[in-house]
């Protein structure tokens, strides 16, 4: 075996071992949103402060991503950024079981600690990740990832729906809060894993090799300022299922403690979907963005307007379809417009615009709720078509300077 081939398995055995990382993790907080807006909902917070509080833990953990972005650009400590903000992230959720009645002030300020959290290792992580991706095609290598985590994704809730079904009859708040305390299993895993990925890969940015030409500090292409301008659409009219498990609870269309088996659902569509766009993506380019957020941006009048289990189930999958996007072909892009010197910024800068606009657009949703059902799913619509000639600026500018050997 030739050297490139042995890096080439090295790198794949580190995304692999990152995914299952990303499994125990995703089982623990994604395990917790499947009941999240439900279990809000009855400790007192209304629908307008459920949207605020959805868009602001977003708002926080994106932003911030900006700053531990450069920072860690500026001090490449890429393990330490990811450790210590997986730790703080997988702690928050089983914090939840503490919640007292009525105590929905101290649930939404751990819900708010664990999206800052993910603020510290986000932009490290998905750099060491984008390293390791080089070597095998980054929608690939980005796919996988995904998969593996949307797997923990469906675990999790999957698990609070059998410990919902065998305490039924009990107080609802009462299983929810023993849920939380259960989800701390897997957060313990996720720590110990994480921590064994570090000493069997400490340095993973030897996987991709140095550029030719360093940057004194990240500059902004025009590719990746009409990037930034379409994934801010898309973000925005992209409402968190937060609101949709709240608005399911509500309408009485499935049972409460069916809640966690829609989110799984959800969760296995983005996995398929995450592998089946990554694939295209490593053929296309920015271009498969254009086509999964035609697919996904539908699913709001379907939910929030059908009054149906049918529509319900669709709209699901179709939002299913565009998380799967999100997390797996949006960081292949980043991957491919921003060098590897400058990278954790480029993820910061990236992160930082997704989540203000995401923020924005559950608070507005969150107020529209109430007043206009048809009218926050329209809008929710008109965005994110509204990102797909963004996204085509953007392909035809890289392609542009690729051809200039600018990129």
């Amino acid at each position: 075996m030739n050297d490139k081939k042995k890096i080439q398995k090295a790198a794949f055995s580190f995304i692999l071992l990152m995914g299952i990382v990303s499994l125990f993790s995703d089982m623990t907080h994604e395990g917790a949103r499947s009941i999240l807006g439900a279990y809000l909902s009855l400790a007192g917070a209304s629908a307008a402060v459920i949207g605020f509080v959805s868009g602001l833990g977003e708002m926080v953990g994106y932003s911030l991503r900006l700053f531990f972005g450069f920072l860690t650009d500026r001090t490449k400590k890429y393990w330490t950024f990811t450790i210590g903000g997986y730790i703080v992230d997988a702690l928050a959720i089983p914090a939840l079981a503490l919640v007292p009645r009525g105590g929905w002030i101290f649930a939404c300020v751990l819900i708010i600690v664990e999206k800052a959290a993910k603020a510290v290792k986000k932009p490290a992580k998905d750099t060491l990740l984008s390293f390791a991706a080089t070597q095998n095609g980054t929608g690939k290598s980005f796919a996988i990832q995904e998969l593996l985590d949307q797997i923990g994704a469906v675990m999790g809730p999957v698990i609070l729906f059998l410990i919902l079904l065998a305490r039924q009859g009990n107080d609802t708040f009462a299983s929810y809060s023993f849920c939380f305390a259960i989800l701390g299993i897997p957060a313990v895993i996720t720590i110990i894993l994480l921590l064994t990925a570090k000493r069997k890969f400490p340095n993973p940015e030897h996987f991709e090799p140095e550029t030719k030409k360093a940057e004194d500090g990240f500059k902004m292409t025009p590719a990746f300022l009409y990037y930034i301008a379409a994934i801010c659409l898309f973000a925005f009219g992209f409402i968190d299922f937060t609101m949709i498990t709240m608005h399911t609870a509500r309408t009485g269309l499935i049972l409460a403690e069916d809640l966690p088996l829609l989110y799984a659902g959800a969760m296995a569509v983005d996995a398929v979907s995450a592998l089946f766009f990554g694939w295209l993506y490593d053929k296309y380019g920015i271009r498969v963005l254009m086509v999964s957020t035609l697919l996904s941006a539908f699913f709001a009048p379907l939910i929030f307007v059908a009054s149906s289990q049918w529509a319900l189930y669709l709209g699901t999958a179709l939002w299913g379809i565009g998380m799967g996007a999100q997390e797996s072909t949006l960081k292949a892009a980043v991957t491919t417009i921003v060098p590897k010197q400058n990278r954790s910024s480029g993820f910061g800068i990236f992160q930082t615009a997704f989540g203000v606009c995401w923020f924005l657009g559950s608070w507005l949703m969150g107020v529209l709720y109430d007043i206009s059902r048809t009218g926050m799913a329209a809008i929710s619509v008109a965005v994110q078509l509204a990102a797909i000639p963004v996204f085509y600026k953007s392909y035809k500018l890289y392609i542009s300077n690729a051809d200039k050997g600018e990129c």
